[in-house]
C-alpha cells in the first residue's frame, strides 16, 4: 500500500514526461516593458498552475498542445495559443489600466464591518474538502549572509469545516542545504507549514483590522479597482496617532461574487519609525514584514493559489544581537476535489521541511510553478557548494 502512494504521488509530480515539451515564457507589462511578478498561468490541458518569478518568467513541461490562461489582478486577463510560442523565450504582454484613476465607493455598511462579510461569504465558498498539490521554498538568511534553503513538493490535503479545518500533509520530494547555528535554529521554524493552509483559509492574518478596536487605530477606505471593473479593493492604513507596530492591509475583491482576490499586508512605514528596540534577551525587533496571499476563482472553485511571507527582526541573545531574515513562498501547482488515501505514518506532522532529510527523485524545482530567479539561484548554488 505504501509503494503504492508513493508511486501515485510521484505520477503527479512527473506527468507524462514522454514526448514532452519544455517552454520558457517571459511575462512583461505592455506599456514599460517590465516583468510582471505572480501572473497566474493556467496549462489549460493539465490544469497545472504557474507563478511568474519577479523577473517574469515561468517554466513548464507540456505533453501536447494546450491554452495558456494568463490572470493577474491588476491586468487583462489573455488566452494564449500553443501555436504562437517559440521553443524558448517567448514574451507575452500584458496590458494595464493604470490610467484610470480609483474611485471613492460609498458603501452603505462600514469597511470593517463589509470586509467580515467578505471574508463569512469567501470562507463559505472554499472548496473544502480539497488536495492542494503545492510547491514550498524558504530561505533563510543570518546577519547579511544566506545560510539555509529548502524547498519541497507537497500534498495538503484540507478537511472540516468553517469552525474547524485541518490540513494533513503528505511530502513527494524535498532538499535543504546549509548549516545554521544551533542558538538560532528555534527562528528558523517561523512558518509553520502543519497550520499555515488553516491560516490563509480562515484568512488570519487580517484578525488585527477585524477587532472592533481596530476603528480607533485604522482609517478604512474602499475604492473601485481600475485594472478590472468586476474588483473593488478596501485598504486599512495606521492613523497618524496610532500606537503600536501596525501594518497597512489590502484587500481586492470581486464585487459581484463577493469572494476574496488577494490579501497583502506590510509594516507601516510610519508606526516603524515610532518603535524603539528592546534591548531584553530573548526580544525580537521587527524591522520588515511582508505577507501576500492570492486565491483564484475557477467554474466552481474557490482556492488559494500562492503565498509570500517575509520577516526580518534583530534577535537579541545573551552575548549578541543577530539578524534574521526568513521568506517563504507557497504555489499551488495543482488542485484537486478528490482526497488521497495514506497511512499514518506518512504524514509530515514536523513544522518545517529543515528537520525532513532530503529526498530528490526528480530536478521537480525545474519545473514547480516557480521556476528561481537567476539571484535565488546564485543563492542556491552558494549554499549548496557550502555543504
Amino acid at each position: 500500500m505504501e509503494r503504492m502512494l508513493f508511486v501515485f504521488l510521484l505520477m503527479t509530480s512527473t506527468v507524462s514526461l514522454a514526448q514532452k515539451v519544455e517552454r520558457t515564457l517571459i511575462i512583461k507589462d505592455m506599456d514599460s516593458q517590465l516583468p510582471i511578478e505572480d501572473v497566474t498561468v493556467l496549462v489549460a490541458k493539465t490544469k497545472q498552475i504557474l507563478v511568474s518569478n519577479k523577473e517574469g518568467e515561468v517554466s513548464f513541461i507540456v505533453n501536447g498542445n494546450s491554452n495558456l490562461q494568463f490572470s493577474h489582478p491588476s491586468y487583462v486577463g489573455i488566452t494564449v495559443r500553443p501555436a504562437t510560442l517559440k521553443q524558448n523565450g517567448t514574451i507575452i504582454y500584458l496590458k494595464s489600466s493604470l490610467n484610470k484613476l480609483d474611485e471613492l465607493v460609498v458603501t452603505r455598511q462600514h469597511p470593517q464591518k463589509l470586509l467580515k462579510s467578505l471574508l463569512a461569504n469567501s470562507i463559505k465558498k472554499f472548496n473544502i474538502p480539497a488536495r492542494l498539490k503545492v510547491y514550498c521554498r524558504e530561505f533563510f538568511k543570518l546577519n547579511g549572509v544566506h545560510s539555509y534553503y529548502t524547498d519541497g513538493l507537497l500534498n495538503f490535503q484540507i478537511v472540516g469545516d468553517q469552525k474547524k479545518l485541518n490540513s494533513t500533509i503528505l511530502v513527494e520530494q524535498n532538499r535543504s542545504f546549509g548549516v545554521v547555528e544551533e542558538e538560532v535554529s528555534a527562528d528558523l521554524l517561523g512558518y509553520n507549514l502543519n497550520n499555515i493552509m488553516e491560516n490563509y483559509y480562515t484568512f488570519k492574518y487580517l484578525a488585527p483590522i477585524l477587532d472592533p478596536k481596530a476603528k480607533d487605530n485604522y482609517y478604512f477606505l474602499v475604492r473601485s479597482y481600475s485594472e478590472n471593473d468586476a474588483y473593488y479593493v478596501l485598504t486599512a492604513t495606521p492613523l497618524d496617532n496610532s500606537k503600536g507596530l501596525l501594518d497597512e492591509f489590502k484587500i481586492i475583491y470581486d464585487n459581484q461574487k463577493k469572494l476574496i482576490i488577494e490579501v497583502s499586508s506590510k509594516i507601516s512605514e510610519i508606526s516603524l519609525a515610532r518603535k524603539t528596540s528592546v534591548a531584553k534577551v530573548g526580544a525580537k525587533n521587527i524591522y520588515m514584514s511582508n505577507f501576500k496571499a492570492t486565491y483564484r476563482v475557477e467554474d466552481t472553485n474557490y482556492f488559494l493559489v500562492s503565498s509570500k511571507e517575509e520577516i526580518g527582526f534583530e534577535k537579541v541573545y545573551k552575548k549578541e544581537t543577530k539578524n534574521i531574515e526568513v521568506s517563504n513562498y507557497l504555489v499551488t501547482t495543482n488542485f484537486s476535489n478528490q482526497n488521497y488515501t495514506y497511512r499514518e505514518p506518512q504524514v509530515f506532522k514536523n513544522k518545517a521541511l529543515i528537520n525532513k532529510g532530503n529526498s530528490i527523485l526528480t530536478n521537480y524545482w525545474d519545473f514547480s510553478g516557480l521556476i528561481a530567479t537567476d539571484e535565488e539561484q546564485r543563492i542556491i548554488t552558494i549554499i549548496e557548494n557550502k555543504m
